[in-house]
């Protein structure tokens, strides 16, 4: 039950921060899921990354770029095809596919 409970205010965190018209919490919500390997949540960073995919800040389109290159550590072709389907800016697609060979 904690857990659900530990879920959903998570849940409800990233929903807050995503739409905040700060741009440090944005890229905080962006950036959380650096390091969770194979228990990234790739729906979710998927959905934050498409939200923010148009900013112009420089911060964001790197924070894009770098938590799909650290998931793609873990998932290459899941990040290659989300880069390759989704119009994202060069600096976050430069970052993305920066480690992949032949992306």
């Amino acid at each position: 039950m904690i857990q659900l409970l530990d879920f959903r205010l998570c849940l409800l965190l990233i929903s807050e921060f995503s739409t905040s018209g700060n741009m440090w919490l944005n890229r905080s919500v962006i950036l959380f899921q650096l390091g969770y390997k194979e228990k990234t949540n790739f729906e979710i960073l998927k959905e934050i990354c498409l939200q923010h995919q148009n900013s112009t800040e420089f911060f964001i389109q790197k924070a894009i770029g770098w938590s799909l290159r650290e998931y793609a550590k873990t998932n290459s072709e899941a990040v290659k095809n989300f880069v390759d389907v989704n119009n994202l800016k060069p600096l976050s697609k430069k970052e993305a596919l920066k480690n992949l060979s032949n992306a």
